[in-house]
């Protein structure tokens, strides 16, 4: 049923993107390239699961949930330029700035991110105080105070000694951020309470961390041909990672631990939280 569920919604998502009124130039061609080149599309999922589980239908909040993959995507395009983590492929395929080149990569995650805001911003009959807090917490969540805040304390601590604090830091804003506002935009345009707008808050943190702690896994024990990307990529990088301070067996049992505390956040919900649960599990089992 998991798989059934996470498939109609990603049904929705990818329609979405499909239909994005993108013109035939070369900006255009560079941001479709990436954003429909596959990916597990866990954010506007997350987002739309939330709409759900507070009673609304996820149909009604298509748009604002596909604007994520939009954030998303421009920060893998910047990602991966060689001014970050330098990677040649992304997703089994050459980078955007590979097959684009360098300006127009910037220009193309530049644009991305600015499209998704056009779209968190059209017309909703929710009620403008819903809509610009939903604006303002995906903003906040999208730049210094989060993902870019992540990403910078992420690649100037390449080569440093870190510990465990400094890198459980580092990934709640680098991943964990977006993933949070993703489960907020959710409960909110869904019409939640307060209560539980922070049940399903805490509940993504602890699967953002979760996610990153999986992604320094399979760093190390994936195959570069199902991972999309070189592997040991971060390594190379000397970045700071769960199993560079916990060792392979350390950082499962605190990938275990993380997706636990994950669905004790969501008990709330009882029942009908089995799908975000498993979601959970979703997350740590995955190859990629």
């Amino acid at each position: 049923m998991f798989h059934q569920k996470y498939q109609s919604y990603l049904d929705l998502i990818e329609d979405c993107l499909i239909h994005l009124p993108f013109t035939d130039n070369l900006i255009c061609q560079s941001m479709n390239y990436s954003l429909v080149g596959g990916g597990k599309r866990v954010r506007p999922v997350l987002a739309l699961a939330c709409v759900e589980i507070v009673g609304e239908r996820p149909e009604n909040f298509v748009r604002e949930a596909a604007a994520l993959e939009l954030i998303h995507t421009y920060s893998l395009i910047h990602d991966d330029l060689p001014a970050m983590d330098n990677d040649d492929f992304r997703r089994g395929k050459p980078s955007n700035h590979k097959a684009f080149g360098e300006a127009a990569a910037i220009l193309a995650g530049d644009a991305l991110l600015t499209f998704a805001f056009e779209m968190l911003s059209q017309s909703l009959e929710i009620g403008p105080e819903k809509q610009l807090r939903v604006i303002r917490e995906t903003a906040q969540a999208s730049g210094w105070q989060g993902m870019v805040g992540g990403q910078v304390l992420d690649t100037v601590g390449n080569g440093q000694k870190s510990g465990l604090k400094e890198i459980e830091s580092i990934h709640r804003m680098k991943t964990g951020a977006l993933l949070t506002a993703s489960a907020r935009l959710g409960a909110i345009l869904g019409g939640g309470t307060e209560e539980e707008i922070q049940c399903l808050s805490k509940y993504a943190s602890y699967l953002g961390l979760a996610f990153q702690i999986k992604d320094d896994i399979l760093d190390i024990v994936g195959e570069s041909q199902i991972l999309g990307k070189p592997a040991r990529s971060d390594e190379k990088l000397q970045k700071p990672t769960y199993p560079a301070i916990l060792g392979l067996q350390g950082a499962d049992d605190c990938l275990k631990r993380t997706i636990a505390s994950a669905k004790d956040a969501i008990g709330y919900f009882g029942f009908k939280a089995e799908f975000l649960s498993e979601l959970a599990d979703y997350v740590g089992k995955r190859d990629h």
